[in-house]
């Protein structure tokens, strides 16, 4: 597969080896830990693939407990907590090597008429159109970039675009704001299935998320001074989407203290209709810390 939005789909695409238990590939990849939204992704098709097709995901809430290694399979236990009339309860349990890595509570929600209302976008910004993508920000900046990035360029199953000035040095942070908004879709076409369109948005929602944390400590490009890990993700979602158009992540962090960053995105359509709000917490520790895991 040269289609990393096709790989995309068949990584979320998981093998069943018991009634309630499945099992997810990781990829080897040259990174220090599994991508978190990989995790959470791979554990929204387990549970979905236990629940009746008509009642789509409407709230998770996930903990990263240890550190996944790439390369090696996830297994992933779904415990039925409840089937009622409207709501489905799904709690799921990713093992990796014998030890627990993440926890799922996800509920399904059978479609039902209501009122309706929703505060208008934060902010106008400009289109996906208007924007540079990544790859075509770093080249501007860096002249050819260097391998690795090219390649990671290559792999990445979503188009990010940033609708904010990136800032490249020290000096450009002074002051600024901890919020970040970026224009996302996938790369290519995610078929028809809806579970397939909702695991893959959680798979981008903590792509960027924790970036509005940072904003204000660092640039975003660059060495890292701090060692980044995903603690918790909460995501409610609103309205049916497609992740394969484009859609604005306007992300904030309300408050960092004490090693931990709170960071809260609403992800909007282009006719600015909210269609998921999403609320995750990081840890940021100094890469001179002895201390490596959570």
């Amino acid at each position: 597969m040269t289609n990393p939005a096709e790989r995309l789909v068949d990584l979320l695409d998981l093998e069943q080896i018991e009634v309630n238990i499945f099992r997810g590939r990781s990829p080897q990849e040259s990174l220090q830990r599994v991508f978190g939204g990989q995790v959470a992704g791979q554990a929204l098709v387990a549970a979905g693939r236990t629940t009746e097709r008509d009642r789509p995901v409407h709230s998770l809430h996930a903990y990263f407990l240890r550190p996944g290694r790439p390369g090696v399979p996830i297994v992933y236990q779904v415990e039925r907590v409840r089937d009622g009339r409207s709501f489905t309860t799904r709690r799921v349990v990713a093992v990796q090597q014998g030890r627990t890595i993440f926890n799922l509570t996800v509920s399904f929600h059978k479609p039902e008429p209501g009122f309706t209302h929703q505060l208008p976008m934060r902010r106008a910004v400009p289109g996906p159109e208007e924007l540079p993508t990544i790859a075509e920000e770093l080249r501007g900046h860096l002249g050819e970039l260097p391998e690795a990035l090219e390649r990671m360029a290559r792999r990445q199953p979503f188009d990010i675009r940033y609708a904010d000035r990136l800032r490249w040095t020290p000096d450009e942070i002074e002051g600024a704001e901890p919020r970040s908004a970026v224009w996302m879709r996938a790369v290519g076409p995610l078929g028809d299935d809806p579970l397939v369109h909702t695991c893959a948005l959680t798979y981008a929602s903590d792509m960027t998320l924790l970036d509005a944390v940072r904003i204000p400590i660092e640039p975003l490009w660059g060495r890292r001074g701090f060692d980044m890990a995903s603690l918790d993700h909460a995501m409610w979602f609103h309205r049916p989407f497609r992740a394969d158009e484009w859609f604005l992540y306007d992300q904030e962090s309300p408050i960092a203290i004490g090693g931990r960053g709170l960071a809260r995105g609403g992800i909007y359509d282009r006719e600015g209709r909210l269609l998921v709000s999403v609320v995750q917490e990081g840890l940021f520790r100094p890469r001179d810390s002895s201390v490596t895991e959570p």
